[in-house]
């Protein structure tokens, strides 16, 4: 499966209320909605501008100074999530309490401070665990927590940058082999596993996404790739796919997810801790700053095209 995306010109064929229209309508079939025509009829507009506005947010964070790039970014994404969710459920948003974050963090930040041991908390109502539920399946506990550093390592694309700075590479390529993809020894050493455990590991937990030769997990990319919690992500610079070298509690976090996390909580910084920020963003000090900076411009590309994999494939 070759993954296509050229940018906003992926979405042009979605800027019609007639094509739309359609799209929404075959959404709501697959889903056995009632009345889906009625349901696609009512939607389109909503969807179109979800998307409309969210093209705006990302054009002129692309802009726009580096000092306000995440709060435009966040609310970006979350317009596009928007529309990704009114394309699973007609009836969004049924209350306001689906239209929070759906995350906190530390209101003010300790003498310190470093972002990338920050940590964001889950909470039980919000846009964060709904999204997670309708569009992924995933019932996130309330009360769980996790760090930036842990969110940026699951980001394929800051694997050069975790080997510059701190010597380590958290992601391996995956090797073609035909028309499937082999996980790589490097990662079964990795993972001391074997071909036999690395099977049963990947079965328990991700028995519908892996085909198995001789007990050597391989695996198809097909149109659901994009929509299941999965250790498999798609680096979009080198156009290939990887598996992460670190196994951990949050290592087959859709990197949806992941992209949310940090735009929710770069913006609050951004609009919150501006002394913190406007030092980090003209001192430079830590490493903080090139994490952030590498972050933002990938997100850049990487939330648009996430999200049209997930709408489209």
């Amino acid at each position: 499966m070759k993954i296509q995306f050229n940018g906003w010109k992926s979405y042009s064929f979605l800027f019609s209320a007639e094509n739309t229209q359609a799209f929404l309508k075959n959404k709501y079939l697959k889903q056995r909605i009632e009345n889906p025509d009625q349901k696609a009829f009512e939607n389109c507009y909503a969807f179109i501008y979800y998307l409309e506005h969210g093209q705006v947010y990302y054009k002129q964070a692309e802009a726009s100074p580096l000092i306000i790039k995440p709060i435009l970014l966040f609310y970006g994404l979350v317009h596009l999530i928007k529309a990704s969710i009114l394309a699973l459920n007609p009836l969004y948003p049924e209350n306001t309490s689906v239209l929070a974050h759906g995350v906190t963090t530390r209101k003010r930040k300790k003498q310190n401070y470093q972002f990338i041991h920050d940590e964001i908390k889950f909470q039980k109502n919000g846009l964060f665990p709904y999204m997670s539920k309708t569009m992924f399946h995933m019932e996130q506990l309330e009360g769980d927590k996790i760090t930036m550093e842990e969110l940026l390592k699951l980001l394929p694309e800051l694997d050069e940058l975790f080997f510059r700075l701190e010597g380590r590479r958290t992601f391996a390529r995956l090797e073609r082999k035909e028309n499937q993809f082999l996980i790589p020894e490097i990662i079964l050493d990795h993972y001391h596993m074997s071909h036999s455990r690395m099977k049963d590991f990947l079965t328990s937990k991700f028995h519908d996404q892996f085909l198995f030769s001789n007990n050597v997990p391989l695996f198809t990319i097909n149109d659901q790739s994009f929509r299941k919690p999965s250790p498999l992500k798609y680096h979009l610079d080198e156009k290939a796919f990887v598996f992460p070298f670190q196994k951990d509690n949050f290592f087959h976090f859709p990197e949806l997810l992941v992209h949310y996390l940090l735009l929710y909580n770069l913006s609050m910084i951004a609009r919150y801790e501006t002394e913190w920020w406007g030092e980090l963003t003209k001192m430079m000090s830590t490493n903080d700053f090139p994490f952030i900076d590498s972050f933002l411009q990938i997100t850049l590309e990487k939330g648009p095209f996430l999200i049209y994999q997930y709408l489209v494939g």
